[in-house]
C-alpha cells in the first residue's frame, strides 16, 4: 500500500539475529511487504485495566466449522482444556500489541494458551514504539500551541514564555510505557494465560521449546502455533549507531538530550513524528531522503499540504535524492559526520556535520533463530511467507499445518494494530470460524500537529487499479476552514479527501490532514470494512458541531450515480 521510503534501497534488508534484541508485534513501518517508517499503537481495552470478559464469556459457545460444528467451553476464569495429546491449545511466541490480542481472543474462544516472551510483555509498540512516543508528541503538541503568540492571541490568551524539563519529559514518556505494560501482563494473567518467559524456538511441528540462557531450555507443545515475534529498526550498512549521537528510534524514545542540530535519515512517519518533536523542543533538523520528494508514502496532494505545514514554517531543512552511505558517530570533540551520495549517480554529493543523527529508516523483521529451518520454512528477507489467512508457507509452496505468523514478522502491513487483526483472525480460524483481514480497510496515522490519517489507496494507487479493471475514479475534498469546531479550535489548516467509484459509489481511499485526522479516519475504515456505499453513508447524522462533520461533508460532497440502498424506515417514539 503505502510506501514510506527513507534512505535506503529495501533489497539491502536482512534479518536480525533474535538473541538480542526483544520480541515485538508493532513496528514503525507501513507496507504490503517491505520495513518501512510507521508507528501506531493497537491496544485492547485490557492495556488500560479494563476486562472485555463478562458473564457472557462463560457457558458453552457453538460454532460452525465448514459444515461441521463443534463445542468450546469458554470460562472467563479458566484457560481452557488442551486435547490430551497437547500442553496447549495454543501457543503464541512474541508478547507484543499481536500476540496479546490473539492470546485474549483466544481465552474468550476457550483455547487453553500461552505466551512466550524472551524480554518484556508490550513488544515494541509498548515498550519502544507507539506508547512511549505518543507521550512525546503530546508534549510536543502543547509546547507547539504554547509558543505560538498568533495562536494564543487569536484565543485572547497570555502566556508566559513556555520552558520544559527534559529529564521530566523523559519520565512521562517511560512511566506510561511501564504503566501500560504491567496492565498487559495483568490482564494475561486475570485470564490464565501462561506466560512462559524465555526465547521461543519452533523445533518440530507443533512443538517450541524456550528458555533462557545459562538455563535448561523447556519443549512445550500446542495444536497450533502463532509467530508474534515482530521487528526492530533497520539500520543501512555504512551507519554506525553508537546510541548516543547516532541513534534509532529506539534510543530516541528516551529522549536522553535534546540535540541543537539532528539529522534524521528517512521522511516516513517515524522521521515525521520526531521532527515534530525535536523542532518543538528547540532543535534544528534536516531530513535526509533517498527519493526525489519527502514524505513518499502518503497520498502525493496530502504530502504537499503536510510539507506546507508541517516542514517549511519549521527549523527543518531536507536533502532529497541522497543516501546517507556513511554515518560516523561523535567522538573526540568531533561532530556526527555524514558522507551523502547522489541515489542515481551513486557520485558523493556533500558531507553534513551535525550534533545527532536518528536513523529513521524502517524495520527489518525479527525472526532470525525461529528454527524455522526446522520445519522447512525459508523467509523472504527476513519475513515468514504466509497466504491471506496468515498460514505459514513452506519451501515448498505448501502450507505448514497448524503453524500462522502475524504482524511485522510477516510484512503483510507493518501497524500494531493490523497485527492484532490478524491475531484476533487466526484465533477465529483455530476455533472453527474461516476469516480473512481486509488489510484495505486498516487505517493508518502520523500523529504531528496537525495530525495525518489514511485508509485504502492512495489517489495514483486508484487511478491504476482502475485503468486495469476499467472503472472511473473520482475524488471528492472538503476543508477543516468550513468546519465549525476547527475554527473555534483556531485550528482551520486541513483537507480531507476522498477516493471513490462514482458508478457504484464503493470507497477506495480517504486521506485526512488535520486536527484529530487519526481520530476522524475511523467512520472512513469502518465504512471501507462493512462495504458501506457512499450513497447510504450520507444519511447518517453527525453531532453539530463536531470535528466528524468534516467527514460528514465529504461523503455529502460526492457525485455518486447509483441509488441507495432501501432500508425499512424506523417507527418514530414519542419522548
Amino acid at each position: 500500500m503505502h510506501s514510506a521510503l527513507s534512505s535506503l534501497s529495501f533489497s539491502q534488508v536482512t534479518t536480525v539475529p533474535r538473541s538480542n534484541y526483544a520480541f515485538d508485534s508493532h513496528s514503525s513501518a507501513f507496507a504490503l511487504s517491505q520495513p518501512l517508517n510507521l508507528r501506531f499503537c493497537g491496544l485492547r481495552r485490557e492495556a488500560f485495566g479494563f476486562s472485555s470478559l463478562t458473564q457472557s464469556c462463560s457457558g458453552r459457545v457453538h460454532v460452525s466449522s465448514r459444515g461441521l460444528s463443534k463445542k468450546i467451553s469458554a470460562s472467563a476464569v479458566g484457560n481452557g482444556t488442551p486435547l490430551k495429546s497437547f500442553d496447549y491449545d495454543l501457543i503464541i511466541i512474541g508478547a507484543g500489541v499481536g500476540g496479546h490480542g490473539a492470546a485474549l481472543h483466544a481465552v474468550e474462544k476457550g483455547l487453553k494458551t500461552a505466551i512466550i516472551e524472551g524480554d518484556v510483555v508490550g513488544g515494541t509498540c509498548v515498550n519502544r514504539g507507539c506508547v512511549p512516543s505518543k507521550a512525546l508528541l503530546a508534549v510536543s503538541g502543547r509546547m507547539r500551541e504554547l509558543q505560538s503568540e498568533h495562536h494564543m492571541k487569536a484565543l485572547g490568551l497570555q502566556v508566559s514564555a513556555a520552558g520544559y524539563d527534559r529529564q521530566g519529559v523523559a519520565d512521562h514518556a517511560n512511566n506510561l510505557a511501564s504503566k501500560i505494560r504491567s496492565n498487559l501482563t495483568n490482564s494475561m494473567k486475570a485470564l490464565g494465560v501462561d506466560i512462559l518467559t524465555g526465547v521461543g524456538t519452533i523445533v518440530g511441528p507443533q512443538k517450541v521449546k524456550y528458555g533462557k540462557v545459562g538455563f535448561p531450555d523447556n519443549i512445550v507443545t500446542a495444536k497450533d502455533i502463532i509467530i508474534a515475534t515482530g521487528s526492530v529498526p533497520f539500520v543501512p550498512k555504512g551507519i554506525e549507531v553508537d546510541g548516543k549521537t547516532v541513534i534509532t528510534s529506539d534510543h530516541a524514545l528516551k529522549l536522553e538530550f535534546v540535540p541543537d542540530w539532528i539529522a534524521i535519515v528517512g521522511s516516513g512517519y517515524i522521521g515525521l513524528e520526531f521532527s515534530d518533536v525535536y523542532t518543538a523542543l528547540g532543535s534544528e533538523v534536516t531530513f535526509i531522503e533517498a527519493l526525489d520528494q519527502l514524505m513518499p508514502g502518503f497520498d502525493p496532494e496530502i504530502g504537499k499540504l503536510a510539507q506546507r505545514v508541517l516542514i517549511n514554517p519549521r527549523k527543518i531543512d531536507y536533502h532529497t535524492g541522497v543516501f546517507a552511505t556513511k554515518i560516523t558517530p561523535a567522538r573526540d570533540g568531533k561532530p556526527v559526520i555524514i558522507e551523502l551520495t547522489d541515489a542515481k549517480t551513486k557520485e558523493p554529493k556533500d558531507t553534513l556535520e551535525v550534533d545527532a543523527a536518528l536513523i529513521a529508516t524502517g524495520r527489518a523483521p525479527f525472526t532470525n533463530g525461529l528454527g524455522l529451518e526446522n520445519i522447512n520454512v525459508v523467509t523472504q528477507r527476513g519475513f515468514v511467507p504466509v497466504d491471506e489467512r496468515m498460514r505459514v508457507i513452506d519451501a515448498n509452496g505448501k502450507l505448514v499445518p497448524h503453524l500462522y505468523c502475524i504482524g511485522d514478522a510477516n510484512g503483510k502491513m507493518m501497524l500494531a494494530h493490523a497485527a492484532s487483526a490478524q491475531g484476533i483472525s487466526v484465533v477465529e480460524q483455530v476455533a472453527g470460524r474461516d476469516h480473512v483481514v481486509n488489510h484495505l480497510s486498516i487505517p493508518a496515522a502520523c500523529f504531528t500537529h496537525p495530525e495525518i490519517s489514511m485508509v485504502g489507496m492512495t489517489e495514483p494507487q486508484a487511478r491504476e487499479k482502475a485503468e486495469k479493471e476499467g472503472f472511473e475514479v473520482s475524488v471528492a475534498k472538503t476543508s477543516f476552514k468550513a468546519n465549525t469546531k476547527a475554527l473555534a479550535e483556531n485550528e482551520g489548516e486541513g483537507l480531507a479527501k476522498l477516493i471513490y467509484r462514482p458508478d457504484n459509489g464503493e470507497i477506495l481511499g480517504v486521506h485526512i490532514f488535520g486536527l484529530h485526522a487519526a481520530d476522524l479516519i475511523h467512520e472512513a475504515s469502518n465504512a471501507i470494512a462493512l462495504g458501506t456505499r457512499i450513497q447510504d453513508i450520507k444519511f447518517a447524522v453527525h453531532a453539530h458541531p463536531t470535528l466528524s462533520e468534516v467527514l460528514d461533508e465529504l461523503f455529502k460532497s460526492a457525485k455518486v450515480k447509483a441509488p441507495a440502498s432501501s432500508s425499512p424506515v424506523s417507527e418514530p417514539v414519542a419522548v
